[in-house]
């Protein structure tokens, strides 16, 4: 039957379970497999060369599935400039109705997104972040906490702490991120009052993931101490797999003086990722990847796994949380 929340109800989806925007996976393969399954499938918009590839990869996955599906738009530094308004309005001319956003704040795209009449979910790693993503007029957010994969902040706090504080300072929805990964943590998302989970790490290990079978291993073999944090002398902390290549980047942040980011940009160039991702070969370059890994032993179908995570939660909930309080 689902679970219904106001998450559900919002994106009018069956489960309440968002796949996020990741660089190099969020394809239509992946998206389109997430909305059939009964979740939100998110695009990631910059992992398509320009806005006319991002229209043409949004009508690529409408025609893979007729449900609701998002797309997630990153608003990051970067090497080269990027057109952040010509993919905007991309979004908005493909009549799209969701959007994730993150990174840096979504103000100015949200006049443009509103009159389309887009739902914007904006991904916040602080609490102070997701009171004034409610206050610009985001529609819900997504609480990303220290577990999470990629940019988890600068604040260090876990989900454990997160969750609740959202939950009593929040109106508006929001899902929990980071850390995600079983029927477990869904249940203790709702728990602590969200809305639903969104899950990047763990939709990687699917067989629809479009990632070298060699990744994924890697990752259903890993245990919980297996990612590093990088980028941190330069306020700009990212979770990403531990391999060979973080260790570097993490000895170079480790000397003394200030750490510059032209020292390490060799080896984290996003290019090597997604060679990596293509190749399999495991030391090509980095990847985001959560704690969430440790919880990761086998590679499903997107179906397989919503549906194991829905029916685990279900149960905890009715059954175990039930005789907990039952007389």
């Amino acid at each position: 039957m689902g679970m219904h929340t106001r998450i559900t109800e919002m994106l009018e989806i069956e489960h309440p379970i968002v796949q996020g925007g990741m660089q190099w996976v969020g394809l239509a393969e992946l998206a389109s497999a997430v909305s059939n399954a009964g979740g939100l499938g998110i695009l990631t918009g910059l992992t398509q060369p320009t806005p006319e590839d991002l229209i043409k990869e949004i009508e690529r996955c409408r025609g893979m599935t007729d449900k609701p599906f998002g797309v997630n738009l990153t608003i990051l530094p970067t090497i080269k400039p990027v057109p952040y308004e010509a993919y905007a309005q991309a979004i908005v001319d493909s009549g799209v109705k969701i959007v994730e956003t993150a990174g840096r704040n979504p103000e100015p795209f949200l006049p443009l997104f509103k009159e389309a009449g887009i739902t914007v979910i904006h991904k916040c790693t602080s609490i102070r972040h997701s009171l004034k993503a409610e206050k610009i007029g985001c529609d819900m957010v997504s609480v990303d906490g220290f577990e999470c994969a990629g940019h988890p902040g600068e604040d260090d706090v876990t989900n454990m702490i997160l969750l609740p504080i959202a939950a009593r300072l929040l109106n508006i929805p929001f899902l929990a991120s980071g850390g995600l990964g079983d029927g477990r943590g869904l249940a203790a998302a709702l728990a602590m009052g969200a809305d639903g989970i969104n899950m990047g790490t763990r939709f990687m290990v699917t067989k629809e993931a479009p990632i070298h079978e060699k990744v994924k291993q890697r990752m259903v073999e890993a245990s919980e101490l297996d990612t590093s944090l990088i980028y941190r002398t330069l306020r700009n902390t990212a979770r990403v797999f531990k391999n060979s290549i973080a260790e570097k980047v993490i000895e170079i942040e480790s000397r003394s003086g200030e750490t510059k980011f032209e020292d390490i940009q060799p080896l984290v160039q996003g290019a090597k990722g997604r060679d990596l991702f293509d190749s399999g070969d495991l030391d090509q370059g980095i990847w985001s990847a959560g704690m969430v890994v440790g919880l990761i032993d086998d590679i499903p179908t997107v179906q397989e796994l919503i549906s194991r995570i829905v029916t685990e939660a279900e149960g905890i909930i009715k059954e175990r949380l039930v005789k907990a309080v039952s007389a």
